[in-house]
Formats: C-alpha cells, sequence, structure tokens
C-alpha cells in the first residue's frame, strides 16, 4: 500500500512523442502520474512500450510507478530498459536500481549500481554507508536465523498490515474488500482505501477472525498503524487528512497523512484530534510510543528531513500537550526511507529503512536508544524477517519474544501481509573469546604474549597477557567483527581477524613467527627470508624490481656473517626443452651471482649453477596438465649456505 511509503517528490518534465493517439494516451498517463495515480500511469505507458516504443522518460516513469508501488521486481525490468537505452542517468535512479536489482538477487549488478551512485553523490549517505559496508551481507548473514516465523492466519488478497496490540486483540490496517455497495478506491494503487482491523489474540497463539475498528476512526479514507497506552486508554493512528468531514490538502491539492489521537471513554473511542504539529503541506505517520510513554516516535518529510522520510521524536507533556518535534539525525536517518518505528520494552528502536545495506527494498533495521538523540551501531536484524521486498511494521514483545511483522515478500497472499514470529536468539549477546599464542615453527607455548583486542575500526578495546598456559580471552558481543593482535619479544608481532557468529565457537589461536632464526650449513636463505618462490618471469633471466628488493635480504644476511659461503642454485618449470631451461637456469643463477658480487659480495663467496626442470618440488613434468600456478612453484631460486667460516 502506499500509505505506508508516505510521500515521494517527484519532478517531471513533460515528453514529445509521435503520433497522435500515442500523444493523447501519454498525455493523460503524464497526468495521472503527477497526480500519483500510478497504476493507471502504468497501464497506459506499458501499452505505449509493448508497441516497440522506446523512450528515455517513459522508461524512467514505469520504472518509477512500479518502484513507488514496492513492486520492485517489475521496476527493475524497465530501469534495466532505461540504463540500456542511456547509462547517463541521474544518481538516483542508480540508486533506485540498485535497489530494484536486489528484488531479482543480482546482488552484484545491485553494489555496482551502488558503488556508481556514491562516485556521483559522495556526500550522499546511502552511498557512503555502502562503501564502508561492503560485506553488508557477510554482516547480515551473521544477524540471520534468529526468527520463526510463520502466517497469522488473518491477511486477505489485499494489503494487510502495520499491526498493534491492546487488550489482547491485534489491531491492523487493511484494504480488504468489505463488501458495502460504495467502494471507494485510493488512486495511487487502485485498491481500497485501508481501515483498522481487531482480531482476537487466542491463549494457543492463534488469531481469531479479523472484524472492522470502531466506526468512529474508521473513515472513508486511508486509516493505519495505530499504537495504543498500556491502559488501552489512548490512542495514536495515522489518517489521510481528513477530520469532521472534511478533507484538506497540500498546495499540489494532494491529501496527505496526519497523526491523530483518540481517548477510551466508556468503552468507546472518541475525542479524535489530530496533533498539533501536523501540517496539510508535508506528511506524518506510523507513530510509536517511548516505553515510559513520555515520548512519540514517528515518521515524516516535513522541512528539515535528511531524506524522502525522517524518524522523528517529539516530548508528551504532562496534560497532553507536545514538546517541539526532533529529527533522530544522521545517525539513524539517510537520504531515502526511514519509516515504521517501535520502541521495544529493552529501549531498542526497530525501524524499516531502504537507504541501509539490505537485502533488498525495505529492510528492518534495529538500534540502541542510550540517551536522548544518541544511539547505538544500527544493525539489520536478517533473515527470514528481512526478504529482497519490503519488510516492516516490526512489533515484539520483549518478555516473550514474539511479535509481527509485515512483508510483501513471495508467497504471501496480497500485496502486503502480516507474519507472526518467535525470536529464538537476540541479536546482541555476549560471548568469550578464547585463544592460544604459540611458536609458529615449534608449536611452543608462548607465555606473557600481549594480546590486543580492537574492533573492526582498530580502535583497542582490551588487553591481556597469555597465561603460562598461553591460553587468552576476551568478552565479545555476537556479530561483530574483531581484530586480535599479539606481540612478544623477539618474536614478529602477528594480527587476526574474527567474527563472532552467535552458534560457532569463537576461538582464535595465533602462532607468532621468531625475529631470529637458528640458520647453519645446509639452511636456505630463500625459505629462512620469506622470499617468493616466483623469483624470474617465464622465459627471463633478468633481475626485476621487485626481485632486487629480495635480493636485499640475502645482501644483507652475507653482510652480517662475512665468512658465510651460499650456493645459488637456479631452477625452471618443465615447459619448453631440457636443453633451453637447463641454459635458461645458467644463466638466472649467472645473473643472480653477478648482482651480489656487484653489491660488494667477494666472488669467492658465491657459488652457484642452474639445474633446469631436473628437481622439480611437484607433478608438472612434461605432457602433465598443470596450472599456471604449480609451474610457477619450480620457477625458483635458492640460497643454501655451504660455509659459516
Amino acid at each position: 500500500m502506499k500509505i505506508k511509503n508516505l510521500i515521494y517528490t517527484v519532478f517531471l518534465s513533460s515528453v514529445s512523442f509521435c503520433g497522435t493517439a500515442q500523444n493523447t494516451a501519454l498525455n493523460k498517463a503524464e497526468k495521472n502520474y503527477n497526480q500519483y495515480a500510478y497504476i493507471d500511469a502504468i497501464s497506459i505507458y506499458e501499452k505505449v512500450a509493448e508497441n516497440g516504443y522506446k523512450d528515455e522518460k517513459m522508461f524512467q516513469r514505469l520504472g518509477n510507478a512500479y518502484y513507488f508501488n514496492a513492486e520492485l521486481t517489475k521496476a527493475a525490468k524497465w530501469y534495466d530498459a532505461l540504463f540500456s537505452l542511456n547509462s547517463q542517468q541521474e544518481p538516483e535512479y542508480f540508486y533506485r536500481y540498485a535497489q530494484t536489482l536486489k528484488s531479482t538477487g543480482d546482488y552484484a549488478k545491485s553494489d555496482e549500481m551502488l558503488a556508481a551512485f556514491n562516485e556521483k553523490v559522495k556526500t550522499d549517505t546511502r552511498g557512503v554507508l555502502y562503501q564502508n559496508n561492503k560485506n553488508y551481507l557477510e554482516q547480515i548473514k551473521l544477524n540471520s536465523g534468529r526468527f520463526d516465523i510463520s502466517e497469522t492466519g488473518i491477511n486477505s488478497t489485499q494489503s494487510d498490515y502495520g499491526s498493534a496490540i491492546v487488550n489482547n486483540k491485534l489491531i491492523f490496517a487493511s484494504s480488504r474488500d468489505t463488501g458495502t455497495v460504495s467502494k471507494k478506491t485510493f488512486r495511487w494503487t487502485n485498491r481500497s482505501f485501508t481501515n483498522l482491523y481487531a482480531a482476537e489474540l487466542k491463549t494457543d497463539g492463534t488469531l481469531g477472525n479479523p472484524i472492522r475498528f470502531q466506526k468512529k476512526i474508521n473513515s472513508k479514507f486511508n486509516e493505519s498503524t495505530p499504537v495504543f497506552t498500556k491502559d488501552g486508554k489512548t490512542m495514536y493512528f495515522t489518517r489521510n487528512n481528513f477530520l469532521n468531514g472534511k478533507k484538506g490538502k497540500d498546495e499540489k491539492r494532494i491529501t496527505l497523512l496526519k497523526l491523530y489521537k483518540a481517548d477510551f471513554i466508556n468503552d468507546k473511542w472518541t475525542n479524535i484530534t489530530e496533533l498539533p504539529f501536523n501540517s496539510d503541506q508535508f506528511s506524518v505517520a506510523h507513530p510509536a510510543l517511548s516505553p515510559d510513554e513520555k515520548k512519540l516516535y514517528f515518521a515524516s518529510d516535513m522541512p528539515g528531513s535528511f531524506g524522502q522520510s525522517d524518524l522523528y521524536s517529539v516530548v508528551i507533556n504532562e496534560g497532553g500537550t507536545f514538546g517541539k518535534p526532533e529529527n533522530l539525525g544522521a545517525a539513524i536517518n539517510t537520504e531515502g526511507r526511514e519509516t515504521f518505528p517501535f520502541i521495544s520494552a529493552e529501549n531498542e528502536l526497530y525501524f524499516a529503512s531502504d537507504g541501509r545495506p539490505g537485502l533488498g527494498g525495505l529492510d528492518i533495521f534495529v538500534s540502541k536508544i542510550n540517551t536522548d538523540l544518541d544511539f547505538g551501531q544500527v544493525q539489520n536484524i536478517g533473515e527470514p524477517v528481512n526478504t529482497k521486498f519490503d519488510d516492516f511494521a516490526f512489533i515484539m514483545d520483549s518478555n516473550t519474544r514474539k511479535g509481527f511483522f509485515s512483508s510483501n515478500k513471495e508467497g504471501g497472499i496480497g500485496n502486503d501481509d502480516i507474519y507472526k514470529f518467535t525470536e529464538t536468539r537476540k541479536l546482541n549477546c555476549d560471548k568469550q573469546l578464547v585463544g592460544i599464542i604459540s611458536d609458529s615453527d615449534t608449536n611452543e607455548i608462548l607465555s606473557t604474549a600481549k594480546v590486543i583486542l580492537l574492533d573492526d575500526k582498530f580502535q583497542q578495546i582490551a588487553e591481556v597477557m597469555s597465561g603460562a598456559d598461553g591460553t587468552y580471552s576476551f568478552n565479545v558481543k555476537c556479530n561483530q567483527t574483531y581484530y586480535v593482535r599479539a606481540a612478544k619479544k623477539e618474536y614478529e608481532t602477528n594480527e587476526a581477524k574474527i567474527s563472532i557468529h552467535p552458534t560457532d565457537k569463537s576461538e582464535l589461536n595465533i602462532a607468532l613467527v621468531k625475529n631470529s632464526k637458528q640458520i647453519g650449513v645446509g639452511t636456505d636463505l630463500a625459505k629462512i627470508l620469506e622470499i617468493p618462490i616466483v623469483y624470474f618471469d617465464l622465459d627471463k633471466s633478468f633481475i626485476r624490481n621487485d626481485a632486487a628488493f629480495e635480493l636485499e635480504k640475502v645482501l644483507a644476511v652475507l653482510k652480517q656473517y662475512p665468512s658465510m659461503k651460499i650456493d645459488v642454485r637456479s631452477h625452471t618449470d618443465s615447459r619448453q626443452t631440457k636443453k633451453y631451461n637447463m641454459a635458461l637456469s645458467n644463466k638466472r643463477a649467472k645473473a643472480t651471482i653477478d648482482w651480489l658480487i656487484q653489491k660488494g659480495i667477494a666472488a669467492k663467496r658465491i657459488s652457484g649453477r642452474g639445474y633446469g626442470e631436473s628437481q622439480l618440488i611437484n607433478k608438472c613434468s612434461d605432457n602433465v596438465n598443470c596450472t599456471e600456478e604449480e609451474h610457477q612453484l619450480n620457477r625458483r631460486s635458492e640460497f643454501v649456505i655451504i660455509s659459516m667460516q
């Protein structure tokens, strides 16, 4: 339903088309589009497109019409046609195209579009969030699998969404056909307006048959997303700009959304009043109450918003007056849609957003409310609640961990459906990260090593010393990524990365390499100094710049030990003839020896020759099919110590 999306502001320009009949149809579509009657516009534009007509503006409008009605897969088809016709589009089309590609499962191309979007508008939060969280799918995977979801049995073939609980009943919005003679439709969707319905919450977890909510609340326009005080005596809800038989419109003659309040007196809802911060010129919708009921949260596109809709909060004063609405700020809001807030008893803000890296459409996110307008990390709650489509209107009982959410995902009955769930595991859980520090060569346990825990931004969190048994431990949070750095005298510092999964064992062992390694006659300095195996290019014998860097290591050792003598042994792979390879390896050995002599090492301290393909270290002999990487292993040089005196 369009009401769930708030208002999109679209800027349109007229387009010239050939053909009188086609012009008439498109002019009608243009008018419908400008008045947000998207379904009418789709019908007309698609008839023109089916006749093979291609036009950039038409493809934009077709994509937008489906995008704004949350039919992302269909929108992807037309955005694809748009970018095929002309890839030089305004930045917002890159973002919309990226979102719709997710609905088709093409995350790779979606990421390409997001990267292009970020290049075009480097200050847009949506692009910055993607740029800083390119591993977002990995993080979502870590957060997934925490919910058991099932059907509610109350959904219709139309749209059902946005639930709340009061007096053991689930109250929700529905555009189901009520069977009335006079039936109004919402021009944005060509579907019935939504009214509120109530379904009994039975002790066995099932829901009773939905019945219409009180007539005083339901009007001939849209009602949705109620929230109730704990005592059940006050209700806040969303409705089109309509009160006491009067319909309000903005300067474009569009009827937007407002928040209303009602009181429960003598078993009836009455005293319906609009909240004082409403306006005819912008939408205010989807209320939520803080646990202490002293603050109301909502979504709006009022002036000062970051994006298409932002989340706000407003203080409810004693006596029922309201303070000034405050934007929740850049920690929560983006240039996209933030909507459908819900505040849990644990003071967590759940909300839907399409401005953050997600699975597609609206995803549900959560953030801990630390203090006024100060929020913790925003996290995607993961699958199976979040999907490639719109997932929103999340509510949950913090004690039972049961709740409801809405989605237009595949497999539903209607356009939007309400699902129930049980959270089987909390998102933020505490675990212990343990590990052992050891010597990489001997596997000897290393005590008194300094071990540092860092977050994913490499900020230090904690520091400990490994115990007598080489062990260390840290308290960590689930679904977070950490780095562990270990250091000890006479060893090279080492660092490793770990993501803490709620169900996996959180263990990270770190091996340290000694700074000083024992050498003697027979030692290959190439192994000790970790000189790469790939030393020469194929069929070449000259010293590359990067190879010179590696030879500097050998040079430094020879200078440290003036009496040391080495034997340079050059090897090739099996490609080419044995004669050719022997000659090539001799040239390589000579080039290496000459380089060391030119650097001041006495010629008598260096011997060497080529061995061709006579000492292969793997199966890759003649007529054996091997990869380039396998052949490279045989193309190597050795620096074997033959004397220390």
